[in-house]
């Protein structure tokens, strides 16, 4: 029952990301915290462990058609990964000093992202439509740099954003054609999720047993939501989401 129950959520979860294309980590955290019960600290582990599985197949396609600029992704994985070292290494050292007060703080910081990532997603087209599409230089490639260290460290310690915090910063300096663009943050966005897992795997806050649930039921839940995403209302779902995203969100700042 434990295992159907698991693999339930996946599939829903999958089923949402494959008909809002709304980022895994973003929807599964609060449902893990609330909905199963999961330690935040283990849920954190979890989900960006999941996330890197779940990022492995579009990657891929993406690579194939060449519609990932690699510079890019190079320039934000030279921030990202030693940022979620340390956004990793702060949780432990909260661990280890404050004991459960770790668990409070993750639900506080996933509170806030859990409010400024849905606020960034009902903008987002009005953002892309006025993102200036420069092209880019050192000095861009330097600020990327700094946007992956301030997401890595983010993702470190929430497992929450490793593409839609990427995505909304990077539209702060220019634009590619947006399935360029997608495809860039996905790669990046397994690049740092797996940096994330590996380095939560060896703190001993991944539940694997958990991971491989969600997974049997997130692949099969994914290709059911790509396949209703052209017969829904999907900027409607989306938007309901993103209210529901919020409201989570303004719970966990109130828990």
């Amino acid at each position: 029952m434990d295992l159907l129950l698991k693999s339930l959520v996946g599939f829903v979860v999958g089923a949402l990301i494959g008909m809002t294309g709304v980022g895994g980590g973003v929807l599964l955290l609060p449902i893990l915290i609330f909905g199963l019960g999961v330690p935040p600290l283990r849920a954190v582990g979890s989900d960006a462990m999941f996330n890197f599985f779940t990022k492995i197949g579009a990657s891929a396609v993406h690579l194939r058609k060449g519609t990932v600029r690699k510079q890019v992704v190079l320039a934000l994985a030279a921030g990202s990964a030693p940022g979620s070292f340390i956004g990793v290494n702060f949780l432990m050292y909260l661990r280890n000093h404050y004991g459960d007060g770790v668990n409070h703080f993750i639900t506080v910081a996933v509170g806030v992202l859990l409010v400024c990532i849905p606020t960034f997603l009902f903008f987002q087209k009005k953002i892309e439509d006025h993102a200036a599409a420069k092209p880019p230089t050192m000095k861009s490639f330097a600020w990327m740099t700094l946007i992956g260290l301030v997401a890595g460290f983010l993702v470190g310690i929430t497992s929450v954003g490793s593409g839609s915090i990427v995505m909304m910063l990077l539209l702060l300096f220019y634009s590619f054609q947006p399935k360029v663009m997608v495809g860039t943050d996905i790669v990046h966005a397994l690049v740092l999720t797996g940096v994330t897992s590996f380095l939560h795997f060896r703190m001993h806050n991944v539940d694997l047993h958990l991971v491989g649930a969600l997974l049997i039921g997130s692949v099969p839940g994914g290709l059911l939501g790509s396949y209703l995403s052209t017969r829904v209302p999907v900027p409607w779902l989306r938007r309901i989401l993103c209210a529901v995203l919020l409201a989570t969100g303004a719970r966990m700042l109130m828990a």
